[in-house]
C-alpha cells in the first residue's frame, strides 16, 4: 500500500513537471538543463573526492573551465554593452535588436524563425505565416498553448504591437 502512495505522488509530481515544463521558455529550459549538468557534475567530483580519487575530481572540474569562461565572458560583454537609444531606433537596426521588454525576450531574428520567413518580409506575409501556423498551433486545433502563443509574440515583433489585435 505504501509503494502505491508514492507511486501515485511520484506520477503526480512527473505530470506537474511536465505541465510546468510545458509553459516554460527555451531560455528557461536551457538554463534548468545547465544547472542540471552543473550540479551532476559537482556531484559526481564530491563523490570521487570522499571515496580518495581526488585526481579524476580535479579532472572532472576541469571539464567545466570553459563553460565557466565563457559564462564569466558573456557577462563581462553584457555588463559593457551601450543602452539602447530611446525609441528603438527604426529601420533595417531593427532586425537585430535585443529583445524587447514586452516581447517576452523575443528577438526579431527568433520571430523570423518562428514563422517561417526571411527578414525582411512585408506585413502581409507576416500575417499569412502567422494564420497558417495557427490554423494548427492554436489549442482548438489540436495544437498547444505555449505554441500559439509564440507564434503571437512573434507575429507581434515583427509588426510592432505591444499585444494582441
Amino acid at each position: 500500500m505504501l509503494w502505491l502512495v508514492i507511486g501515485g505522488l511520484t506520477l503526480f509530481l512527473f505530470l506537474g513537471g511536465l505541465r510546468a515544463f510545458e509553459r516554460a521558455s527555451v531560455t528557461t529550459i536551457k538554463s534548468l538543463l545547465i544547472w542540471i549538468g552543473a550540479l551532476a557534475g559537482l556531484t559526481l567530483a564530491v563523490l570521487l573526492v570522499v571515496t580518495g580519487r581526488a585526481m579524476p575530481a580535479v579532472g572532472a572540474l576541469a571539464m567545466f573551465g570553459p563553460l565557466i569562461w565563457n559564462r564569466w565572458q558573456a557577462s563581462r560583454q553584457g555588463n559593457r554593452a551601450a543602452p539602447p537609444p530611446p525609441g528603438g531606433g527604426g529601420g533595417a537596426n531593427n532586425r537585430t535588436e535585443p529583445p524587447r521588454a514586452g516581447s517576452g525576450g523575443m528577438t526579431r531574428r527568433e520571430a523570423y524563425e518562428v514563422l517561417g520567413l526571411q527578414p525582411g518580409a512585408s506585413a502581409a506575409d507576416i500575417r499569412a505565416a502567422h494564420h497558417r501556423l495557427m490554423r494548427t498551433a492554436h489549442p482548438d486545433s489540436g495544437g498547444s498553448d505555449w505554441l500559439a502563443a509564440r507564434v503571437n509574440m512573434a507575429r507581434d515583433v515583427l509588426l510592432g504591437r505591444g499585444g494582441h489585435t
